[in-house]
C-alpha cells in the first residue's frame, strides 16, 4: 500500500496515540510510506511520527448493553480517544490534528474476558484453550495453534487495517458511495464501506466495520472518527482533504484555529519561561494547593499580576485550578519543578535565556542568513560557545543544567535503541555532564563508559552525578575533540554535536573517529532526523531558523555523512523523543 502521499500530508501535523501499550507503540512505528529507505542490509522505515497520551477514560461501559463484543471494543477505543482529544484541546493551545485510540478484548463463546488479575486467575484463562493472559508475541505464542485474521490485532493494533484507513480518511471515495449516520459525542460525521471479504467475514474474532471522515457541510462539525478493527482515529478540528487530479485542495476551517494557535504560540512559550523562572512550580510542588496572594507573596511579586500568570498557566494545562487555589498537574511536578529527576527547567531557563533573545532577531536572521548572537549578546558567533564557559561560574552551571536536562529526557531512547551489549568501551564525545554515560552503564553494567569533554565543563560536572548508583563510574576526561587525542573505545558517541558545526568542522571530527575506530567498531549519532521533504518534524525545522553554522539532516544524508568516513551498514532509528539515532559500524580493511 502506498502511503507516502498520506504521511507527507501528516508530516506537519500532530498525532496522538491515546495509549501507554508498548506493543501499540511500536507497531504503530512500522507505518511507512510504501518505499523502504534501504540502508546497507538493514530496512530503515521511515514514516509515522506520533506522541503518545495515555487515555483516562475509565472502562466502565456495560458490556451488556451491546449487541455483539466488537462493537464494545470499538466503542472504548473511540471513547479514550475521544477522552483524549477534548482533553488536549481543553490544556493545550494547540489541539491535535489526529488522535488514535485502540482497545482489545477477549472473548469465548461471545463473552468478554477481563484481564486476569492474578496467577490463578490467569491459569483458569488458559486451561480454557482459546483465552488471554499472556503475550502471543513472545513464549505465550507455542500455546497458539493459528491466527484466523490479523495478527497484528491480537497483539494489540491491526496495522494493515489501520493503515488502509488513515488512506480512505486522506484520500476518501466518491460522494456518492457515503452515507449519514450518527455517533455518540459527535455532532455529524458521515461513513463509507470499502472492506475486503476477509476483512468483513462475519467468523473474524473480531469485525471491522465502520470508517467515519468529517463533514463540513455542517457548521458546527468538529470532528470524525475512523474505526480500523478494535482501533480509532479523532480527527478534531482539521481539514479533510481531498485531492483532485494534479493538485492537492482543502476546504479551510470556518476559524482559523491554526493559525491563531501560531500566532499566540509566543505568549504561551512566555507564560512557560516566566514561571519557571519565578519557581512557581517549584513553590506548589512543597506547598501544594495556594491562593494567588500567597504565591505572589512568595515569590515577590504583584497580586494581580502573579493571578493573571497562574490562570494562564492553568489554561495552558500547566497548573489546576479549583476554588481552594492552584497546585501542579502531573506533568508540572515532573518536569517543571526545577529539584525533580526528570525536570526540564534548566533547558526552559535556557530557552528564555539564549533562545529566546536570538528568535526576537529572526528577521535579520532570514535576511542575512546568520545567527544573530551580536545583536541579541554582542558577540560574534564563532565565540559565544567557547565565551560562555569563561563567563561566571552561574552562567557556566546554568548552561549545563540545560544540557543536562535536555539529556536526561533523551538518554533512555537513544541508549536503547539498538542492542549495544557488543562494545566493552564507549567514549561520549561532548558528553557534557554525563547524563547520556550514566544511563549507558545503568542499561550495560559491564560497558566502561568515558566522557570526553572541554575541561571547563569537566570542571563542573560533580553535581550533577546521580547518587546512589550502583553500577560501575563513569570516567571524565577533559580534552578538545577537534585538537586532542580521543580516548580508545569500541562505541564513540555524538550527541547533538554534528547539527552545530560546519562540514569543515565535522570532516575534522569524523576523520578522527574513524582513524580511532578499530575494525567492527561503531559511532552512534543522536540527532533529530527530518523526513527527506525536510519539513518534518516542526521542532527541528523551527530550530534550523537560528541559522547556526552547521545543518539538521535527513536520513540519508546522515546514511552518506557516516559511509563517507568508512562506516556501513548504517541503521537508522526514529524514536519518537527529541532524539533519533543512527549506528553505523566501521568497515572491515581492504587488504
Amino acid at each position: 500500500m502506498a502511503l507516502k502521499p498520506v504521511l507527507g500530508k501528516l508530516g506537519s501535523k500532530r498525532v496522538v496515540l491515546a495509549s501507554a501499550s508498548p506493543r501499540r507503540q511500536e507497531i504503530l512505528c512500522n507505518v511507512h510510506p510504501g518505499e523502504h529507505i534501504v540502508i546497507a542490509a538493514v530496512t530503515c522505515e521511515m514514516g509515522l511520527r506520533f506522541e503518545v497520551v495515555p487515555s483516562w477514560f475509565k472502562e466502565t461501559l456495560e458490556k451488556s448493553s451491546f449487541a455483539t463484543p466488537y462493537k464494545y471494543a470499538i466503542e472504548t477505543a473511540k471513547q479514550k480517544a475521544l477522552e483524549v482529544a477534548n482533553r488536549m484541546h481543553v490544556k493545550h493551545l494547540r489541539t491535535p490534528d489526529i488522535v488514535i485510540g485502540a482497545d482489545t478484548i477477549v472473548t469465548v463463546d461471545e463473552h468478554i474476558l477481563e484481564k486476569p488479575v492474578d496467577k490463578q486467575d490467569a491459569y483458569r484463562m488458559l486451561s480454557r484453550d482459546k483465552a488471554g493472559g499472556y503475550g502471543i508475541q513472545a513464549l505465550g505464542g507455542m500455546l497458539v495453534e493459528y491466527v484466523h485474521g490479523d495478527f497484528l490485532n491480537v497483539v494489540g493494533f491491526p496495522l494493515n487495517h489501520f493503515c488502509k484507513k488513515l488512506v480512505e480518511l486522506y484520500y476518501p471515495p466518491p460522494k456518492h458511495t457515503l452515507h449519514h449516520i450518527k455517533h455518540d459525542s459527535i455532532p455529524s460525521v458521515e461513513t463509507f464501506e470499502n472492506l475486503s471479504d476477509e476483512e468483513s467475514d462475519s467468523s473474524s474474532p473480531i469485525q471491522y466495520k465502520d470508517a467515519i471522515k468529517m463533514d463540513r457541510s455542517k457548521p458546527h462539525s468538529s470532528g470524525g472518527v475512523c474505526s480500523p478493527g478494535s482501533s480509532n482515529i479523532i480527527k478534531p478540528n482539521c481539514m479533510v482533504p481531498v485531492e483532485n487530479r494534479n493538485r492537492v485542495m482543502e476546504n479551510p476551517d470556518k476559524f482559523p484555529s491554526k493559525i491563531v494557535e501560531l500566532l499566540d504560540g509566543f505568549r504561551a512559550s512566555k507564560a512557560l519561561f516566566v514561571a519557571s523562572k519565578l519557581k512557581v512550580f517549584n513553590l506548589l510542588k512543597n506547598k501544594g494547593v495556594l491562593q494567588s496572594v500567597d504565591v505572589a507573596n512568595t515569590i515577590n511579586a504583584s497580586v494581580c499580576g502573579t493571578e493573571r500568570l497562574l490562570d494562564a498557566c492553568a489554561a495552558l494545562g500547566l497548573l489546576e485550578k479549583t476554588i481552594q487555589g492552584y497546585s501542579n498537574t502531573d506533568s508540572a511536578n515532573t518536569y517543571l519543578a526545577s529539584d525533580s529527576e526528570d525536570s526540564l527547567h534548566g533547558y526552559i531557563i535556557h530557552s528564555n535565556d539564549h533562545l529566546w533573545p536570538l528568535f526576537t532577531h529572526l528577521e535579520s536572521a532570514v535576511k542575512e542568513g546568520t545567527m544573530q548572537n551580536y545583536r541579541a549578546f554582542g558577540k560574534k558567533s564563532e565565540n559565544l560557545f567557547q565565551d560562555s564557559y569563561y563567563q561566571s561560574m552561574e552562567v557556566k552551571q546554568r548552561f549545563m543544567a540545560a544540557m543536562h536536562s535536555i539529556a536526561k529526557l533523551t538518554a533512555k531512547d537513544v541508549v536503547t535503541a539498538f542492542d549495544l551489549s557488543q562494545f566493552r568501551s564507549a567514549c561520549d564525545l561532548g558528553g557534557c555532564t554525563g547524563a547520556l554515560a550514566n544511563e549507558l552503564v545503568q542499561k550495560y553494567p559491564n560497558l566502561k563508559v568515558t566522557v570526553f569533554d572541554l575541561p571547563e565543563v569537566i570542571a563542573n560536572v560533580s553535581h550533577f552525578q546521580p547518587v546512589g548508583q550502583h553500577t560501575a563510574p563513569v570516567t571524565f576526561t577533559s580534552g578538545d575533540f577537534f585538537k586532542d587525542n580521543l580516548p580508545a573505545a569500541d562505541l564513540y558517541i555524538l550527541s547533538r554535536i554534528l547539527h552545530d558545526w560546519t562540514d569543515e568542522k565535522i570532516h575534522v571530527l569524523l576523520s578522527k573517529i574513524s582513524a580511532a575506530c578499530k575494525p567492527g567498531s561503531a559511532l552512534l549519532v543522536a540527532e533529530i532526523v527530518l523526513s527527506e521533504e525536510k519539513i518534518n518534524p516542526p521542532r527541528a525545522v523551527l530550530q534550523s531558523l537560528s541559522m547556526t553554522e552547521g545543518k539538521q539532516r535527513s536520513a540519508s544524508e546522515y546514511k552518506q555523512l557516516l559511509e563517507k568516513y568508512g562506516f556501513t551498514s548504517v541503521q537508522i532509528k526514529i524514536t519518537g523523543n527529541f532524539l533519533d539515532t543512527i549506528l553505523g559500524f566501521r568497515k572491515l580493511s581492504a587488504h
